[in-house]
């Protein structure tokens, strides 16, 4: 498997390389293993790109995000 190195706070972790999260989800993950892998309902996933939607929206806006960054679409990826 591929990875690719992340750093926060703590420092460097170890990410697959074809997961789009970052540093404190793999910590997230490798420290609390509670649960099925993929075991969130699509609703709070859905409800989640929602607010990264609009959260992109509005950081464009401001200038702090490119156009390419705010049009990314996730559709069809799973």
């Amino acid at each position: 498997m591929n990875y690719r190195i992340e750093k926060d706070t703590m420092g460097d972790v170890k990410v697959p390389a074809d997961k789009y999260w970052g540093a404190q989800t793999e910590r997230s993950k490798n420290n609390f293993k509670i649960g099925d892998e993929g075991s969130m309902p699509l609703e709070i996933i859905y409800g989640f790109a929602y607010l990264k939607k609009a959260a992109a929206h509005t950081n464009c806006e401001l200038g702090v995000l490119s156009e390419k960054k705010k049009r990314f679409n996730f559709e069809g990826m799973r």
